[in-house]
């Protein structure tokens, strides 16, 4: 494809407005960190199994490093494919556990219907959607909303700002947890012996 001058600028332009909605969104979070995030907080701090987090998609990657970042600050967290769930993984899933389900739109079929089979089984479900009176939302003991103005894709379809938006939310919780667990950075090398980080650490707990 020939390199147009113009489309370059335009190009450069719709990057620049990307990075503007996305931190807006981000931004725009702060504001709902109320009531329903601290009821959150407090069952994800109580839970005495595991988050497991589950999704679909670009939110399912989300999701996966959502539960990565929460393993590594204290809070046992695991992923299940929303996909795989419906085929036999949802049994990973026990009573002693809260599940975390990612879905922007708050529809997505796989979602919906692991939280459904887990709404059955009596556990509870947190949804993350920008969508709060989505069909997730319904069967779902919390809602946690990231709900976006738009995407930050110039079409307005491609999953950017509510992805960014999720990633954010999942970061919010994993910190307040944190502090709420005191946990500490030699708890962190302890989980983290690998890597450059992990040996700073820990020669600074020799």
């Amino acid at each position: 494809m020939p390199v147009v001058p113009d489309r370059v600028a335009r190009g450069l332009q719709a990057a620049r407005t990307a990075i503007e909605t996305e931190a807006a969104a981000v931004s725009a979070l702060a504001d709902r960190l109320d009531g329903v995030f601290l009821d959150v907080l407090i069952a994800v701090a109580a839970c005495e199994g595991h988050l497991v987090v589950t999704g679909l998609g670009k939110s399912g990657l989300v999701g996966r490093k959502i539960a990565a970042t929460l393993a590594s600050t204290g809070t046992p967290a695991t992923f299940i494919h929303s996909g795989d769930a419906l085929h036999g993984d949802s049994g990973a899933v026990t009573s002693r556990d809260l599940v975390l389900a990612l879905s922007a739109s708050g529809e997505t079929a796989e979602v919906c219907a692991f939280a459904r089979m887990l709404r059955e089984r009596g556990i509870p479900v947190i949804a993350m959607t920008g969508a709060e009176k989505s069909t997730l939302a319904r069967l779902s003991t919390y809602t946690l909303d990231t709900m976006v103005l738009r995407e930050a894709d110039p079409l307005n379809l491609a999953p950017t700002a509510s992805t960014t938006a999720s990633l954010a939310m999942g970061d919010a919780l994993a910190c307040a947890l944190v502090v709420l667990r005191e946990f500490d950075h030699h708890d962190f090398a302890r989980f983290h012996p690998s890597g450059a980080l992990g040996k700073r650490l820990l020669g600074e707990d020799a």
